[in-house]
């Protein structure tokens, strides 16, 4: 449980979630969910509390593949939350969650939300994005693989000036904050 404010907001799968079935675990206020005829690999209940007291709840679903909640795939703010699920960023409000924005920034998932400045950068599975504070795509980059290694070394970080990005073929990927791609390696460590 995360607090915000004078506000306690809980996240968690629901995977067993089905539309209109009268069986789920967890009922909701407000369900968003994109229009699609495949099952969502990811669905995440939302509720906010305020003095131990249930104010609203809700469910996201999106398509593409599966997401889970940990330190960097969600950002709360004074007003809103924004939360990786699949494909998608979801941009709710705080207390009502009503939908501010959703933007599909990735086309299979969105592993991780960091904030930059008044916008947000996105370390995707096939792209690394930056988002604009009402989720308009400033920009997208790709590389030849995806963005991740196979042995679980750290594969994404932010620098002052740039970002590094690795993918599954171990290249190194640097783009600064406007989007232009650079390929010196040298002065990363970490790598």
């Amino acid at each position: 449980m995360q607090t915000v404010g004078s506000y306690q907001i809980e996240i968690y799968r629901d995977e067993t979630f089905k539309k209109g079935s009268v069986d789920n675990t967890h009922k909701y206020d407000i369900e968003y969910f994109a229009e699609s005829e495949y099952v969502f690999p990811t669905m995440f209940g939302i509720k906010v509390f305020k003095d131990n007291t249930l104010l609203t709840s809700a469910i996201i679903g999106s398509i593409g593949g599966g997401t889970g909640i940990h330190k960097t795939s969600t950002i709360y703010e004074d007003t809103r939350i924004l939360i990786c699920c699949s494909d998608s960023i979801f941009c709710l409000s705080i207390p009502d969650l009503k939908l501010l924005w959703r933007t599909k920034a990735d086309q299979a998932t969105c592993f991780e939300i960091y904030k930059y400045q008044d916008s947000y950068i996105i370390h995707g599975e096939l792209e690394i994005s930056r988002l604009d504070k009402n989720g308009k795509i400033v920009w997208q980059q790709s590389g030849a693989d995806i963005f991740t290694t196979i042995d679980g070394r750290q594969d994404f970080k932010l620098t002052d000036e740039f970002i590094v990005a690795v993918d599954f073929e171990n290249r190194v990927y640097k783009f600064d904050y406007d989007g232009k791609n650079f390929t010196d390696k040298a002065q990363f460590s970490w790598l």
